[in-house]
Formats: C-alpha cells, structure tokens, sequence
C-alpha cells in the first residue's frame, strides 16, 4: 500500500521532505521500531481521542503510553479513546492500526507531546504497516508548529 494518498498529498502541499523507509510488516508502534532498528523514542504515534463532540489525535513517542487523567486535566474532562469502528472512519485510506501521526490532512485537532519534540529526527507510520516515513526534526516541527503542545505521555 505505501503512503496514503491524503498523507502523501498533505506532505507534497506543505512542501515537507521525507523519506519512505519499508520494512517487514508490523501489528505495534514498538514492533516497528525495532524491526527498524530505531528508537521507539523516535517513532512518532498518534492515537485517535474523542474529543468535545469531535476527534483528536494525540501525538507522543511509540516507547511512552498516554496518560489519559493529564490530557482531561489540560483539555478538559470530555476526552477519551476513540473505537476502531471510528479510527477506520476517520483514516480511510490507512490500513487498520496504522494511523499516521499528522491530523491536520485528516481535519482533526492535534496535540503533541513535548518528549517527542526533544528527538533530532522524528519516524511516523505512512498509512501502512510495511512503511515508515522519516523527516527531520525541522520537517516535523514546521507540521506541528500551529497545534496544541504539552506533556501527556509516559515512558514506558
């Protein structure tokens, strides 16, 4: 399958370079990155929330699980996980699971966690479970400048 096509149109618009980087497919954002030999520090997650009558997608590293009590804190209290029933109809052009880790192409809101901005080069799913795309850190700062910053996340 490759990019998505809403993905692929989105990146060539904002004028972003990446790379394609394919690799033996995977069910996990931590299989990926080791399958890939990189840091899941790197691999940039986005996991689909409803949010105030809406959805959002949360941004953090593939090595650190969502702290849902501190997105309520921040957000408010109507955030929670969205269904896989609603992430395939939110990204229908990506392969189950495989949620790519920019929501502006998606119209949905986005919040990304500091602790992923910190990497030098940043990793994200291209729509698939077979490729990964990779962008410098100025690449996916200029995608994520105008979203919701903070810290949501943990190691795990």
């Amino acid at each position: 399958m490759a990019i998505a096509p809403t993905l692929q149109q989105y990146l060539t618009a904002e004028n972003i370079q990446y790379e394609e980087i394919p690799h033996e497919p995977t069910m996990s954002s931590n299989r990926t990155a080791q399958a890939c030999h990189i840091s899941g520090d790197r691999l940039a997650k986005g996991v689909v929330l409803r949010y105030d009558g809406g959805y959002m997608l949360a941004v953090m590293p593939a090595s650190h699980r969502i702290r849902l009590s501190e997105l309520k804190t921040r957000l408010g209290q109507d955030v929670e996980m969205a269904d896989e029933t609603e992430i395939k109809q939110l990204f229908r052009d990506c392969a189950y699971g495989a949620v790519p880790a920019i929501g502006k192409c998606y119209g949905l809101d986005v919040i990304v966690d500091d602790s992923i901005e910190a990497q030098p080069e940043i990793y994200m799913e291209a729509g698939d479970h077979e490729t990964l795309l990779h962008l410098s850190h100025a690449q996916f700062a200029s995608l994520t400048a105008n979203e919701r910053h903070g810290r949501f996340s943990l190691h795990e």
